[in-house]
This record gives structure tokens, sequence and C-alpha cells, in this order.
């Protein structure tokens, strides 16, 4: 008798989900916003990354993921902004995955999701640097909230916990490849 697995039940339901449930526009644009003000602040904390996105400033980058899509364009800072809309990109990555659960399973995983990647080279190696190389410090962000060794503790059962899931997810993967 087959059995089936609680991952495919998750991912039907999001696709389920997806399908039928589509935010209102404002929502859509708040979040990206959000998105656009996270990726500044860790970028600011690496002044390598702010220094090789300047040298692309004006280039726009488009983001895809099924239905999901924004533009961010380079600003002359090393930063980011969203773009307009109807402004054309010089890059587009179009993450092939289809599956919620998939990603979230490799991002745990620590493996970066399959993208496809259509447009200017140089500027595709720039973000691939960045992935690469740029990570959030979370840890010293709460430090700045709620102290040091607070932080610190915090830290350290996120880290377990997360190990805990990966560990978890491994059977899970190689049994459903």
């Amino acid at each position: 008798m087959a059995t089936q697995s609680p991952f495919s039940l998750l991912e039907d339901a999001f696709q389920k989900l997806g399908t039928t449930l589509q935010p209102p526009a404002w929502a859509v644009q708040e979040v990206q916003r959000r998105i656009v003000l996270l990726l500044n602040h860790v970028l600011m904390q690496e002044p390598e990354a702010m220094s090789r996105l300047a040298r692309q400033k004006g280039r726009v980058v488009l983001f895809q993921w099924l239905e999901f899509a924004f533009k961010l364009q380079l600003t002359p800072a090393g930063l980011l902004d969203l773009a307009a809309a109807d402004t054309p990109s010089d890059l587009t990555l179009a993450v092939t995955e289809a599956s919620p659960v998939a990603l979230v399973q490799a991002a745990l995983a620590g493996d970066k999701p399959a993208v496809r990647i259509e447009g200017d080279v140089q500027l595709a190696a720039e973000i691939n640097w960045l992935v690469d190389h740029v990570r959030w410090d979370i840890e010293e962000d709460l430090a700045r909230l709620i102290g040091d060794a607070p932080a610190h503790g915090l830290a350290q059962a996120a880290r377990r916990a997360l190990d805990s899931l990966r560990g978890w997810l491994k059977p899970a993967r190689g049994a459903a490849q």
C-alpha cells in the first residue's frame, strides 16, 4: 500500500492556496519595499558589496518565481531600489523550482535553488558574488535590541533548531528522490 508523504500534502495545499488567493497590489508592493529595506540593511554591512553594486548603477534586475516578480534597480550608492514595472530589465533571474516545499528544503540544506539566467553576464556575476559572500549577521542586530548575551543565546538556540530540522529533513529528502 502506497502512502503519501506529508511534504506532498503540503505542496498540494500551497498550490491550491496560491491559485485561489491573490494578495492586493498594495500589499505586494509593501512586501517588496520591506524586502528592499532588508536587503539594503544587509548590503550596508558589507562595503565591498556596495562598491560592486555601485559599478552597476542604473541596471535593473528582474527576479521571478512562479507568478511573483519584482524589479530592483541598482543605485549609485551601491544599494537597491524598486524599479518601475515598465522598466526594461538588464538581467532576469527566474527560480525554476515550482514547489515552495522543495525550495525550503533546499535552503535548509544550504543549497541554492536552480535559476534560469538571461541577460547581462557581468551583472549576473556580481549578483552571484553577492549571494556567495554577503550574509546577514542577525545576531549582531539582535544584540543592538536586547544585548549581547541574550542575542547570543537566541542565536545558539536558533542554530540548534535549524540543525535539528536539517537532520530531520535529510532522510525525508533522500526518500523523496
